[in-house]
């Protein structure tokens, strides 16, 4: 599967952002979606996923305010930021568990 991610800018503290992956080929399911972030410096790390039962899952950081949603029909994923944070500048991806694949990310700079 390919992914194509988008929705990434620049927004000021506070501000609010939606991504959006679009998966193409055959091989895709909502419940193996994740997104990730690789910050300036740092690992990459998982953000949010929908977990191989359906349920969501959030990290700390982004706990309460970012959302991960999705659209099995269209083969999409999305991930509501909201609140948004100088510390959450960082290039987002979506990831594909099941054919391990990766979106080529999309740039979220947060800054006044």
């Amino acid at each position: 599967v390919q992914l194509q991610a988008s929705g990434g800018g620049l927004v000021q503290p506070g501000g609010s952002l939606r991504l959006s992956c679009a998966a193409s080929g055959t091989i895709f399911s909502l419940n193996a979606m994740d997104w990730y972030r690789q910050g300036p410096g740092k690992q990459r790390e998982l953000v949010a996923q929908f977990t191989s039962v359906g349920k969501s899952y959030s990290a700390e950081s982004v706990k309460g305010r970012f959302t991960i949603s999705g659209d099995s029909a269209k083969k999409a994923v999305y991930l509501q930021m909201n609140s948004l944070k100088p510390e959450d500048t960082a290039v987002y991806y979506c990831h594909s568990r099941i054919s391990n694949s990766w979106g080529q990310g999309t740039q979220v700079t947060v800054s006044s």
